[in-house]
C-alpha cells in the first residue's frame, strides 16, 4: 500500500496537509482532554469528550489512506472509548475515566512523533 501511495500524483502535498493539521487537531483534542477531566459538571466533561471525539473520527477517518497507519488505529481506539463511556452507565456521572485520559495522551504522544518525524 505504502508503494501505492507514493505513486499518486500529489499525496505528499496531501501527506503534507494533513500533518499540519494534525498538529492543530492534537493540540485541539489535549485541550478538549484536559477540559474533560478537569470539568465539574456532566454536561462540560461530556461536550469535552465529544468534541475530542469528532476530532479523532476525522483522524481515524483518513489517516490510513494516507499511509498513517497505526495513528489511525489509535485514533479510532480513543474514539470507540469516548463514544463507548458517552453511552455507558457512567456519561451522566461529572467524572472523566482516567483510562480515557491516559489513551488520549498516548494518541497525543503519538501525533507529536508524526508530525517530528513528517516535519
Amino acid at each position: 500500500m505504502t508503494k501505492m501511495l507514493a505513486e499518486l500524483p500529489g499525496i505528499e502535498r496531501i501527506r503534507q496537509r494533513f500533518v499540519e493539521m494534525l498538529d492543530e487537531r492534537q493540540t485541539l483534542i489535549a485541550t478538549h482532554g484536559l477540559a474533560a477531566w478537569d470539568g465539574t459538571t456532566v454536561d462540560e466533561i461530556k461536550g469535552n469528550l465529544a468534541s475530542a471525539q469528532a476530532i479523532l473520527h476525522q483522524i481515524a477517518g483518513s489517516a490510513g489512506s494516507l499511509g498513517f497507519e497505526e495513528l489511525g488505529r489509535l485514533a479510532r481506539k480513543c474514539e470507540t472509548q469516548i463514544v463507548e463511556h458517552l453511552a455507558g452507565p457512567r456519561a451522566n456521572h461529572a467524572d472523566c475515566p482516567i483510562e480515557i485520559i491516559s489513551e488520549l495522551d498516548g494518541f497525543v504522544a503519538h501525533c507529536r512523533q508524526e508530525i517530528d518525524a513528517n516535519a
